[in-house]
């Protein structure tokens, strides 16, 4: 945004031009110009006060044993130390799990997984408490860990119960039907890796209270457990986010231990304390998506009509609860995606291994259940010969029909926005061109793939979908919001102003958004779930009308006017109709508001209707709407390397009827680079021993400019949203990534070309060019079999 002037004079050319920057408006995010610069001030950046201290982690050098004897005498007598502290400092609680217990703030006597904080140095320099923490003598009982999903499922070691949702009889179904395949897919995990590491800086106050600058999601988390840590009433601590260098899910809950440990620290020396994890340590000690081994069963006839299915999902989820019953749970939800199943069973499990515990990240289980249902529509093509696209087109849900947990579908028009792209994308031309390719190319083969995306909107817990917002006016007519999301670099701040620039119909430049901060609005749910516009959006509108009807009340009594004849235009407040009407500036306006002291802050307040979920009967209506898109990819692999290239992708997203169109489009392309990352090039890596072998940006590839595309086409679906959601958009954090399904179908197509599309390839993900190597000689094997049948 450009920098506030006063508002000028009323006159007939400033009444003519509308307010900008409200309302579906393409604007620049409000940190652009400093983000470009590199002026944007991060919690690294606050000028440090005098005697800050610097603080750095000692880690289990085991992922599983008994702590016998930590000697750091020689890390306390190291050059520049102040402090060392181990669990057993800790003044109160040490538990600091966010939903479940079983999330210590440093470890012992117990090791749970290589790398788990053991205990943290404070020092006059990072560089003094990093080389410190390497000085520590450590003896263990060291013990056989589990650290696979196999070996998890095998000693049935779990961090909660499973859970089963089911749907008619799938037994009966399957029993029942013409045709059955069975198959499974490993998805493996993925690393937030944000651009900013994992930071807080705690500063303690004169009242024996503490403020909190941390890159978190959920600052009113971080209050609460810091206070608990502390052994102190929330109102003595202050949390502040201005802003994330990205987040993606890693700083909803695994932002807090940094927080709280900062503040203990604090305490104890009575002077500020920053905790950084620099990039290696921040991969090893926090978690990351959850792989999933997923197992299924799908039953259907010849014309390739679903007739039912049984799906076991396991989640491999580290060695604490963490989310991870919500994650199991919303990968469970979108197992079917678009699809209407007539009978149904999915099992969720959710694995304990002496892995770091797994958490929330974008899409926060969702993509590794909808992987499972696009899957099984492309081994029933094949089966059944059919186009992929046909049989997705022919098992849509219908408005009407009910989900495996008994919501009902309704304002669905997928097969619409499908068929939008599939003719502006020239689906059909483009495969019969892919089919002479593959015929004709010895060893280049292309694949092609359109898939859907269903994704539910709202936290499945419910007494998360609520939010609060603060507005306040000044008498120069400028507005200041503040609410309880946090900006991430998504552009939540700059929605929610448009939104309030909206409701006074005043220009986006006379609104700013501060810093989100647990002292202005209290009790806030974390910046997840997609919700972040939704819930911030209608609080920060409930303010605005709370002051709007006072302002209206005041220009009844004080100009003697009826209520309908007060108008919010271009930058004015009318009063009146007609040639008598008075324009008063909204500057103006707001002047004689206070004049007539007339209060001109408010707060808002919204929760999110109709949802509700009864996890006993595993069944109600978990999400207020679904967001929809499709996406159409071309790639082109090389047989004889496994090597390949992604030719196009084209994106038609439905984001109900878009707050701000620019910020839209980057979200979805960003989502759906994210989401082709971890189908492709992005793999973790463990040792035999537990130890994360990818803890680095020279092991762990994240994809680049070279990484996308050639042809990248993004377009809005033009479909207001049916339900009462802030000026009826659409959230769109989350549901872009799974655009990135379609590249990995579009891989498993081109191998399946090389067996004429005769069998179902394996390909695990990440489909690195090894496995897409592997896919095509699963293949290759196929056609040696036929040969050979032939010849005998």
């Amino acid at each position: 945004m450009s920098h506030f002037s006063a508002f000028p004079p009323s006159s007939e050319s400033f009444r003519r031009r509308p307010a900008k920057g409200g309302r579906g408006a393409s604007v620049t995010h409000d940190s652009a110009e400093q983000h470009v610069t590199g002026a944007a001030q991060y919690v690294d950046d606050i000028p440090e006060l005098a005697r800050t201290l610097h603080a750095a982690i000692g880690k289990s050098p085991v992922a599983k044993g008994t702590l016998i004897q930590l000697d750091l005498s020689q890390v306390r007598t190291a050059a520049g130390v102040v402090d060392v502290v181990t669990i057993a400092d800790m003044p109160a609680v040490t538990d600091i799990g966010p939903v479940y217990q079983g999330d210590p703030i440093l470890a012992g006597p117990e090791l749970q997984f290589h790398g788990q904080a053991l205990f943290a140095v404070a020092a006059a320099t990072f560089i003094e408490a990093r080389k410190a923490v390497a000085l520590a003598a450590i003896q263990m009982d060291e013990q056989i860990p589990t650290l696979t999903l196999e070996q998890a499922l095998a000693s049935g070691e779990r961090v909660r119960p499973d859970h089963m949702m089911v749907k008619g009889d799938a037994k009966k179904a399957l029993a029942s039907a013409p045709n059955t395949l069975t198959n499974t897919l490993y998805n493996k995990g993925q690393e937030h890796f944000y651009l900013e590491s994992q930071v807080s800086y705690a500063v303690p106050t004169d009242d024996g209270g503490m403020t909190i600058y941390t890159s978190s999601q959920h600052p009113s988390e971080v209050q609460k457990l810091v206070a608990e840590v502390l052994g102190i009433a929330m109102h003595k601590v202050t949390v502040l986010v201005r802003r994330m260098g990205g987040g993606f899910g890693g700083k909803e809950t695994q932002a807090a231990p940094w927080a709280c440990l900062a503040a203990v620290l604090a305490v104890r020396n009575k002077r500020p304390v920053k905790l950084r994890l620099d990039r290696q340590d921040d991969m090893v000690l926090t978690g990351k998506r959850h792989d999933f081994f997923s197992r299924w069963t799908v039953g259907f006839d010849d014309e390739g009509q679903l007739i039912g299915a049984d799906i076991h999902l396991a989640g491999l989820c580290g060695f604490s609860p963490d989310l991870s019953d919500a994650i199991v749970d919303r990968a469970m939800f979108h197992v079917d995606n678009a699809y209407n199943f007539p009978a149904m069973a999915v099992l969720g499990q959710r694995c304990k291994t002496n892995t770091v515990s797994n958490t929330a990240f974008r899409g926060f289980g969702g993509p590794q259940g909808m992987i499972v249902g696009e899957a099984m529509m492309d081994d029933i093509a094949r089966a059944t010969g059919l186009d992929p696209l046909d049989v997705r087109l022919k098992n849509l849900y219908q408005n009407g029909d009910k989900t495996h947990y008994g919501q009902p579908i309704e304002d669905f028009h997928i097969e619409r926005l499908m068929t939008q792209l599939e003719r502006e994308c020239e689906y059909r031309q483009r495969r019969h061109d892919i089919t002479e390719f593959n015929q004709q190319h010895p060893y280049l083969k292309r694949g092609l793939a359109l898939t859907p995306v269903r994704f539910g909107i709202s936290f499945t817990v419910q007494h998360l979908n609520q939010a609060g917002a603060l507005i306040n006016i000044y008498t120069d007519g400028s507005i200041q919001i503040n609410h309880g999301g946090t900006e991430m670099g998504q552009g939540l701040f700059t929605k929610v102003a448009q939104v309030v620039a909206n409701e006074f119909s005043v220009d986006l430049d006379y609104v700013q958004v501060t810093a989100t901060a647990t002292d202005k609005v209290p009790n806030t749910s974390p910046t997840a779930a997609s919700s972040g516009s939704d819930l911030n959006g209608k609080a920060a509108q409930a303010a605005c009308q709370t002051i709007k009807q006072r302002l209206v009340d005041l220009a009844v009594e004080h100009f003697g006017v009826a209520p309908d004849d007060v108008h919010f235009i271009n930058n004015h407040v009318v009063v009146g109709v007609g040639e008598s009407a008075q324009w008063l500036t909204f500057a103006e306006f707001v002047q004689l508001a206070y004049e007539q002291r007339v209060s001109l802050s408010a707060t808002g307040y919204y929760r999110t209707p109709k949802i509700f979920y009864d996890r006993d009967t595993a069944s109600g209506r978990p999400f207020y709407y679904y967001a929809l898109g499709a996406s159409c990819s071309e790639v082109e692999i090389d047989t004889l390397t496994g090597e390949y290239r992604i030719l196009r992708t084209d994106i038609l997203h439905d984001v109900g009827a878009s707050l701000s169109p620019a910020i839209d489009i980057g979200q979805i392309e960003g989502g759906f680079v994210q989401g082709m990352g971890w189908l492709t090039t992005e793999e973790l890596t463990w040792d035999a021993k537990g130890k994360l072998a990818s803890a680095s940006a020279a092991t762990y590839k994240i994809p680049t400019s070279m990484d996308v595309p050639s042809i990248l086409n993004v377009r809005l679906f033009d479909q207001p949203n049916a339900e009462e959601t802030i000026y009826n958009s659409k959230a769109v954090g989350e549901p872009p990534l799974m655009h990135g399904i379609s590249v990995w179908c579009a891989l498993r197509d081109a191998a399946a070309s090389v067996a004429n599309y005769a069998i179902n390839p394996p390909l695990d993900t990440p489909a690195t060019p090894e496995r897409v190597l592997a896919a095509v000689m699963a293949c290759q094997a196929h056609n040696e079999g036929l040969v050979a049948e032939q010849i005998s």
